[in-house]
C-alpha cells in the first residue's frame, strides 16, 4: 500500500508514526515536541513538531486515514512539493490559531496531532474538486465535498465556541483550513504542478 502513495503522503505518513512510537517509548518526548502554549513550555520548533505526535491509536489512525483519503489526490493533482507546501501551511496556521487561543484563555494544555494539517487538506479538497461525493461514516451520508467541509467547519466551530467537546483542539481545526484557504488564494486556486 505505500507504494501506491505519493512520496509526500508516504514521507508525513511514517513521520506521523514514527512520532507516534516515539511518544509511546519515549514519553518525555511530549515535553519537548508537543506544542505547549507560550508560557507553558513553547518553544519555536513545536510549531510543527506537534503534528507528528498523536494522543492515542484511534487519534493517530482517523488522522492518517484522512491524509492517505485525502491527501493521495491532491498531491498527485498539485506534485509532491506543492503538496507539502500546502500541509505545512497549514499545520502552522493550525498551531498560530491555538496559540492564540490558549494564550487567550490561560490553558496550559499542549496540543499535539496531524489534525491541523488534515482540516487543512479537506478545505484544499473540497475547493480543487467540489463536486466529488464524500461518504460520512456515521450516518453513512454522500454528499458533495464543499457541502461535506462546510458542514464539518461550522461543526468545528459550534463545538469551539460552546466547549461541548473538552480535550479537542477545535480551533486549531478551523486554523488548519484558514492556513490551506490562504495558500490556495496565494496559488489563486490553481496550485503550481511540481
Amino acid at each position: 500500500m505505500l507504494r501506491s502513495l505519493g512520496p509526500a503522503v508516504r514521507g508525513l505518513l511514517l513521520a506521523c508514526l514514527a512520532g507516534f512510537a516515539l511518544g509511546v517509548w519515549q514519553p518525555a518526548a511530549m515535553e519537548v515536541f508537543a506544542l505547549w502554549p507560550i508560557g507553558s513550555g513553547f518553544q519555536p520548533w513545536q510549531m510543527l513538531t506537534y503534528s507528528f505526535l498523536h494522543g492515542g491509536l484511534w487519534h493517530l489512525a482517523v488522522n492518517m486515514i484522512g491524509l492517505v483519503s485525502f491527501g493521495r489526490e491532491l498531491e498527485a493533482w498539485w506534485g509532491p512539493r506543492a503538496f507539502l507546501r500546502f500541509w505545512i501551511a497549514s499545520v502552522l496556521s493550525a498551531a498560530l490559531v491555538q496559540l492564540s487561543v490558549t494564550t487567550a484563555t490561560g490553558s496550559t494544555q499542549a496540543t499535539v496531532g496531524a489534525s491541523g494539517g488534515l482540516f487543512g487538506l479537506l478545505l484544499g479538497f473540497a475547493m480543487m474538486f467540489p463536486k466529488r461525493r464524500i461518504m460520512l461514516l456515521i450516518p453513512p451520508i454522500p454528499m458533495p465535498a464543499w457541502l461535506f467541509v462546510l458542514l464539518f467547519g461550522a461543526l468545528e466551530l459550534y463545538l469551539g465556541v460552546s466547549g461541548t467537546a473538552p480535550g479537542i483542539a477545535h480551533f486549531a481545526h478551523l486554523g488548519g483550513m484558514l492556513g490551506g484557504f490562504w495558500m490556495l488564494q496565494r496559488w489563486r486556486v490553481n496550485a503550481p504542478r511540481d
